[in-house]
């Protein structure tokens, strides 16, 4: 008989993400009712709005204490009683960290059969979409001006970054470490690194982009955030993707200082979005991610982690910049 091992969110952290905030578990196997569908995960996607959605309602609800952790999944179909899904077929859901989740057809994407399957969660899913649609719908980027992305050696910052080369842009990357710097210029082409680690942030910065940035494509908040809305030019863009400094520990007591004046003075527009807004169009950008991905445009980094019992500490190494490109966790 099947096993469906399962992590649980034992208790929310008020500080800091552990170890201890989880706990393992052998769950019931879940059986599919009428409209239903049965998975089995195959990989589970890592991203820094799994803290967030600790902190409270975002975009969903919170993930609660004594739950399953949340979280989306490539997952393959292994009963289905709603039509439209057969056994073998691959979906992208909000399963969980388990190995079987029984969810209402409605809920499931369908997604095509592609080698490696990983591409799945990471070019041609979430943070490709992410990038994508961030940076060409939102910050509207146009040929020659200049794009900074923070987070840039992420899942989401290292793709936004190939598409504005792409675009014929000039990019600079905000990232932890010499080492991802050096690799952000030597193998994915960016113009410029800057390494939020040294302590001159705000000095780098400027020396990066003498000319100033026209579009900002923000991942972290915080003081980032805010050095490089300093520099931002007339009707610049400022993309809000996320805000990962302020996810992990107690909620910031204070926020940039001087925005709104420097919003009206520069003209800037400053746009949040959500991925899922754009799953009407999924399936252009996929094919155009798709076509620079086989033209040697675009490079696909991944980290996979294998073992779901590795998701919690996969987690917090992310939150803690481990990783370069996207990050999941191999189920089976």
């Amino acid at each position: 008989m099947a096993v469906n091992r399962q992590i649980l969110l034992v208790e929310t952290p008020k500080g800091k993400l552990a170890p201890e905030h989880f706990k393992l578990q052998n769950g019931e196997m879940p059986k599919a009712k009428d409209g239903e569908v049965l998975l089995r995960n195959r990989y589970i996607s890592l991203d820094a709005a799994n803290r967030a959605w600790m902190q409270g309602a975002t975009y969903r609800e919170a993930v609660g204490a004594g739950s399953v952790m949340a979280g989306g999944a490539v997952a393959e179909v292994v009963e289905s009683k709603a039509p439209g899904f057969e056994p073998g077929d691959l979906v992208f859901a909000d399963t969980g960290w388990q190995d079987y989740a029984a969810l209402p057809a409605k809920r499931l994407l369908k997604v095509p059969k592609i080698e490696p399957m990983t591409n799945l969660l990471s070019i041609y899913g979430i943070a490709g979409l992410t990038a994508y649609f961030g940076l060409l719908h939102v910050g509207q980027p146009k040929e020659g001006e200049t794009v900074v992305v923070s987070a840039a050696a992420g899942s989401v910052g290292s793709i936004v970054g190939q598409i504005a080369k792409i675009k014929g842009c000039r990019i600079v990357g905000i990232a932890g470490g010499k080492g991802k710097c050096d690799w952000l210029k030597s193998e994915l082409g960016f113009n410029e690194a800057v390494d939020y680690k040294s302590g001159a942030v705000f000095k780098s910065l400027k020396a990066a982009c003498p000319q100033g940035i026209d579009v900002y494509f923000d991942n972290v908040g915080g003081e980032i955030f805010e050095a490089c809305l300093a520099q931002m030019r007339n009707r610049g863009r400022i993309v809000c993707c996320g805000a990962i400094s302020a996810y992990d520990g107690p909620a910031p007591t204070s926020g940039p200082r001087g925005v709104p004046g420097l919003i009206v003075v520069k003209r800037l527009r400053v746009e949040g979005f959500i991925v899922m807004d754009f799953y009407d169009q999924s399936m252009k950008a996929i094919a155009e991610l798709m076509a620079w991905v086989n033209a040697g445009k675009l490079k696909v980094q991944e980290d996979v982690i294998d073992g779901l019992e590795n998701a919690p500490k996969a987690l917090i190494g992310l939150l803690a910049g481990e990783n370069r490109g996207k990050r999941m966790v191999k189920v089976v």
